[in-house]
């Protein structure tokens, strides 16, 4: 895929900013914090993919000769190694990249749209922008991502019943850290940009790091002149 092979019929696309990275690194709070700041609207990808794409999802599911539903728990949490889990989770972002094309495609703003969500991949961004500087990677660190743990009551829950949960997060953690890693391995070798968020810095900090990042594309902040 390259950038003028994408249909984009409003030309939104061209105008996305776009925030990936790891789970847990505040992607989503760095997003709402400048979409205030400069009226920008925010598309959150996990919220999309989690309750928008489902019925794509089964369809998927249904082409490829697989059962319609949700695999069992246990198989997908605890009788699986992280390293399987990371490998079907980063074989299953391009379909799940393309449905948030088609979310993204809806939306038509007078002012940049930004995206952001683990699974907006380096390496399927990079070919429908005309600039590295339109991305940015944000990972925790290792200390950080248990603090975000420690602090954040779904980051701490598996949100499936399964016969045994510490193994279920065990194995989920090191899955997002090898899916983090693919990520950042991913943007260096095509010159995105790699924030790491160790918990130093707070939110309106990151923010402003990623706004200087972005500055070529944002309009002046909201209540100011241009």
């Amino acid at each position: 895929m390259n950038r003028n092979d994408v249909w984009d019929p409003f030309g939104t696309l061209r105008r996305v900013l776009w925030i990936g990275g790891g789970q847990w690194a505040g992607k989503s709070t760095v997003a709402r914090l400048l979409g205030v700041r400069y009226g920008l609207t925010a598309y959150h990808y996990d919220y999309h993919d989690a309750r928008g794409h489902n019925d794509r999802r089964i369809a998927r599911r249904v082409k490829l000769g697989e059962p319609p539903a949700d695999p069992d728990p246990d198989a997908t949490w605890v009788n699986t190694t992280p390293q399987d889990m990371a490998a079907e989770t980063l074989a299953g972002f391009p379909a799940r990249f393309e449905w948030a094309l088609d979310d993204l495609r809806a939306l038509v703003s007078g002012r940049p749209i930004i995206a952001e969500g683990w699974g907006l991949r380096p390496e399927l961004v990079a070919p429908i922008t005309d600039s590295p500087r339109q991305m940015v990677v944000m990972v925790p660190t290792g200390a950080f991502r248990d603090r975000q743990l420690d602090a954040l009551t779904r980051a701490a829950a598996i949100g499936h019943d399964v016969s045994d949960p510490a193994q279920a997060q065990r194995n989920r953690l090191e899955r997002d850290r090898l899916v983090a890693d693919d990520a950042v391995r991913s943007a260096r070798r095509l010159g995105i940009r790699v924030i790491e968020i160790d918990g130093s810095r707070d939110a309106g900090a990151i923010a402003d790091i990623v706004a200087d990042h972005f500055s070529p594309y944002l309009p002046p902040p909201e209540g100011e002149d241009a």
